[in-house]
C-alpha cells in the first residue's frame, strides 16, 4: 500500500493526473492487499483498471491473483526473495528483484517495498528520484520521519540492482 501511495504522490508532485485506489482482503492484517495506481499525462477516466500495464507482487498470492490480469506485453517485477518460480509468460516482461534480501542487507526487511519502488523508477522511467524523495519526505509522519533514510537507501539499491543488470 505505501509503495503505491508513494507512486501516486509522486505523479501528483510531478503535475501528473493519479488516482490511488488501496483495497483490503477480508483477513487485513496478513492477508493480502493491494491498489491500482494510475499515473497519467492525460485525464483519467475512472480509478479501475482491469489490464494494468505494469504489475507489481510481492507475495506468490498476489501473483497468482493479479498476474491473469496484466496486459499483454506488460511488465511484472516481483519480489525474488519470496517468488521463486513465477509462471513463465512470454508475452510479458518479467523483472525479478530480490528486494527482501536486498533490503535486510541494509537493515529493515521492512523496506522491500521501497526497493521494489527504487526497481520500478529504474526500469519504467515513470517517475523522476528526486521527486520520489521529496514524496517521502512529505508523506512520512513525524513518529515514522527515522525511517526516511533507511527508505532512501533502500529505494538506491533498487535503482542500483536495475542499472546492474542492463550494464
Amino acid at each position: 500500500m505505501f509503495l503505491g501511495k508513494i507512486l501516486a504522490y509522486t505523479g501528483m508532485l510531478e503535475n501528473r493526473g493519479v488516482t490511488w485506489f488501496p483495497s483490503y482482503g477480508a483477513e487485513i492484517r496478513g492477508g493480502t492487499a493491494n491498489c491500482t495506481v494510475i499515473i497519467s499525462d492525460e485525464l483519467i477516466g475512472s480509478p479501475v483498471v482491469t489490464n494494468p500495464d505494469i504489475l507489481v507482487v510481492m507475495s506468490d498470492a498476489s501473483l497468482n491473483k493479479f498476474l491473469p490480469r496484466l496486459k499483454k506485453n506488460g511488465l511484472l517485477i516481483f519480489d525474488s526473495s519470496f517468488i521463486k518460480q513465477p509462471k513463465l509468460l512470454d508475452n510479458i516482461e518479467i523483472v525479478g528483484v530480490p528486494a527482501t534480501e536486498i533490503s535486510n542487507k541494509i537493515g529493515n526487511t521492512k523496506s522491500a517495498n521501497m526497493v521494489i519502488l527504487g526497481a520500478v523508477i529504474a526500469k519504467t522511467g515513470l517517475l523522476k528520484k528526486t521527486s520520489v524523495f521529496e514524496a517521502l519526505d512529505s508523506s512520512i509522519p513525524e513518529r515514522k520521519k527515522k525511517n526516511i533514510e533507511v527508505n532512501k537507501k533502500a529505494i538506491n539499491e533498487g535503482i542500483r540492482f536495475i542499472e546492474d543488470k542492463k550494464g
